[in-house]
């Protein structure tokens, strides 16, 4: 049970960077891409082949600065080329296929094995010590996974951050303020895709592998986990929210290491991903009808009690 709980926070650490990646661009730039399946598969492509070269470490700002070209091109054909946010991110990531493709060699899958991973690396500071060997993968990624987090908060409160905010909740306020939203759109999903890419890279690494289809259905699972998330911290401040997003994707995670404990086909785990993000939808509009139902029956027995305490005036 302890090394299912520990793979599932592993797992999840690694899927925040993607859930992270949609909070930019999904709640704060308010787009949604749909790049993200073929950019997550990118990442991994790129930062594989890289590690395989001998070069583990190299791969990290590898896999990213590829996620950057991904999220360039999104960003470039919504904003001077006015195509639609969604079929933006369709077009990538149907071309992204091919390129990771090209990347791998035109092979469907790569294999690490044999070549040292991050994770190899980290484990050697201490090899002689059975805790590290156990807890090094966890303790690495919650360090990686801090320090993304750390950035990404600091950054949304520079004044580059800042306009990136601003131009989700009102572009034409910032045209106004003599900013350029299209360079804000584009600096934003070029972070945004920067992390899905460093996911890919780190989900290669630890699983020991690329796979052209690792990346299907990772918008649904970077969706749920984000939708999870504000579900308990959308009215925080912009550290809980960050929060949230983490906490969202390790919960996520936890479900899912559940349904893998109760014996639930690997088949059913996309229809259980759908489950979960569309309870996640439905439960602010479940807790908004239970509130106004609770409100009613305080107004109906507020009335009533008038009404007695009338008839007992006139009796």
């Amino acid at each position: 049970m302890l090394l299912i709980i520990q793979t599932a926070l592993e797992l999840g650490m690694i899927y925040s960077l993607v859930a992270l990646s949609l909070f930019i661009s999904y709640s704060i730039l308010n787009i949604c891409d749909l790049s993200t399946d073929g950019c997550y598969t990118l990442g991994c492509a790129v930062g594989s082949v890289v590690a395989i070269s001998g070069h583990p470490l190299l791969a990290l700002p590898a896999a990213m600065g590829a996620g950057v070209c991904s999220g360039f091109v999104v960003a470039i054909l919504q904003t001077y080329f006015g195509v639609e946010s969604i079929l933006a991110g369709i077009i990538v990531n149907t071309g992204l296929y091919t390129i990771n493709l090209a990347v791998m060699g035109f092979s469907s899958n790569i294999s690490l094995f044999g070549s040292d991973t991050i994770y190899d690396l980290f484990k050697k500071i201490a090899p002689d010590s059975a805790f590290w060997n156990e807890w090094s993968t966890l303790i690495l990624l919650a360090l990686l996974l801090l320090a993304v987090c750390l950035l990404i908060y600091w950054f949304l409160g520079t004044r580059l951050g800042l306009s990136i905010r601003a131009t989700g909740d009102s572009p034409a306020m910032v045209r106004a303020s003599s900013i350029n939203p299209s360079f804000t759109v584009i600096v934003g999903l070029c972070i945004s895709n920067a992390l899905t890419g460093l996911a890919g890279c780190l989900i290669g690494q630890f699983n020991g592998s690329s796979d052209i289809n690792l990346g299907t259905g990772m918008v649904t699972v970077a969706l749920a986990s984000l939708i999870i998330g504000e579900m308990f911290f959308h009215k925080g401040k912009m550290p809980m929210r960050i929060l949230g997003v983490v906490v969202g994707s390790i919960v996520y995670r936890l479900v899912m290491s559940l349904a893998l404990r109760l014996n639930v086909p690997t088949e059913a785990f996309k229809l259980v991903s759908a489950v979960i993000v569309a309870i996640a939808l439905m439960l602010p509009q479940i807790r908004s009808m239970a509130a106004l139902h609770r409100q009613k029956r305080r107004q109906m027995s507020m009335t009533w009690t008038k009404e007695d305490k009338g008839g007992d005036r006139n009796a």
